[in-house]
């Protein structure tokens, strides 16, 4: 889809990508494309990571200097969101060394700042925002799924089709109290915010998303 874009980091974790998506290939996620025969459309980063030169024939590859602000992985965010993509799917961005973890669990709130949806995927997991909204997944899903303040304090909780349900509750970034719920089997599990910002982390993909409303997308 247009809409869509899928980045590939480097990262130790496997590899997502949807085939009507622009693919972007972020620094040594190139050789794990490469290593399963798929190009991308777009290699970008400073390429400390690869153990030859980046460029490939036909294909467009933007470098960079090695000491930046930004990681790679938030360069292929911003150039995605430069080129007018406002669902991103970010794999490679899991496991390995936690403060990239932590980076690339920020950065999922600098692509909602900026109007997209973005989710973390990792071999067995999935993270993205809620912020203001509702998220719906789909009675196939099963599982752990936590949620956490990604803020100073969230309000409104509310889930429902979960083994244990809330109602209207508040949630601190200082308490884990949202940790290691489950789906229940065969129902629709809804999870709203009235006010703030959810970090929603299951276990499934993107897929096992219905619906999700919010923030400023």
């Amino acid at each position: 889809m247009k809409n869509e874009c899928c980045i590939v980091a480097a990262g130790p974790t496997g590899i997502y990508y949807r085939n009507d998506a622009f693919l972007i290939a972020a620094d040594g996620g190139l050789a794990k494309l490469e290593a399963i025969g798929v190009t991308p459309n777009l290699i970008l980063g400073d390429f400390d990571s690869l153990p030859s030169s980046p460029h490939r024939e036909g294909i467009e590859t933007l470098t960079f200097p090695v000491e930046k602000d930004d990681t790679d992985t938030m360069l292929a965010i911003k150039e995605a969101l430069a080129r007018g993509y406002r669902r991103l799917y970010l794999s490679g961005g899991l496991g390995g060394r936690l403060d990239h973890t932590i980076a690339n669990l920020q950065a999922l709130g600098y692509a909602e700042a900026n109007g997209a949806r973005a989710f973390l995927v990792g071999d067995s997991q999935t993270a993205t925002l809620l912020t203001d909204g509702t998220a719906v997944f789909h009675r196939h899903c099963r599982g752990i799924f936590s949620v956490f303040s990604f803020g100073d304090t969230a309000e409104g909780i509310t889930l429902s089709g979960a083994k244990y349900p809330t109602d209207a509750i508040s949630l601190t970034n200082r308490f884990p109290l949202g940790v290691s719920n489950a789906f229940v089997e065969d129902t629709e599990t809804v999870i709203s915010v009235s006010h703030g910002t959810l970090l929603l982390i299951w276990e499934g993909t993107p897929e096992d998303l219905k619906d999700i409303t919010g923030g400023t997308i």
